[in-house]
């Protein structure tokens, strides 16, 4: 995962990791105002959890599409994070990685983590030449990520919606400067 097009980026400290969530407002409201998912929250679906901002901007259209309005940025412990990324099985087959289709369907079937590496985007969401990561949650890992994972909840729609205006009225530098400094991310050995 550490290759120059497979680096984890992302918002980080010495404790926790940012990544980020879009949801309808019936899921986000509770969400922040609990610090917690709650229903209408389901744990048995797979949920999806991104660090990259600016991919999250492409997959929420800057938090305007349906069922996508509010954007969360999520703080979780890294020791959650990097236990995901040890544990998780690619969403597609690697032959480099797998060696063949049947152990990779076996890992698939076994692990309550998917990781999946798409185009990072510039600020206009065009493809990079670089990739991003995604992590899908199922099962156990979903419970811990709601119970033990969590450490904050914001509800950052507002700040995309400016970004978005900005870029919208061609003034990329400060649209640029309000982005979040996201860099590369290690995976702490254990």
């Amino acid at each position: 995962m550490n290759s120059n097009k497979h680096n984890i980026r992302a918002v980080f400290d010495e404790d926790t990791i940012t990544v980020y969530q879009a949801y309808s407002k019936a899921i986000a409201l509770p969400a922040v105002e609990n610090q917690k998912f709650v229903a209408p929250f389901k744990m048995e679906r797979m949920t999806w959890i991104k660090p990259s901002f600016l991919w999250m901007m492409y997959r929420s259209g800057w938090s305007t599409k349906k069922d996508q309005e509010h954007v969360l940025a999520i703080k979780i412990n890294r020791k959650g994070w990097d236990w995901a990324c040890k544990n998780a099985c690619m969403s597609h087959f690697v032959k480099e990685i797998h060696g063949s289709n049947e152990a990779w369907k076996t890992a698939l079937v076994n692990s309550p983590i998917r990781v999946q590496w798409d185009p990072e985007k510039d600020i206009h969401l065009n493809a990079l030449d670089y990739k991003s990561i995604q992590i899908g949650l199922s099962g156990i890992a979903v419970e811990k990520y709601v119970n033990d994972w969590i450490v904050s909840i914001e509800d950052i729609s507002q700040e995309c919606k400016n970004i978005h205006d900005l870029i919208l009225n061609g003034r990329i530098k400060e649209a640029e400067y309000l982005l979040p400094k996201e860099e590369v991310y290690s995976i702490e050995e254990s």
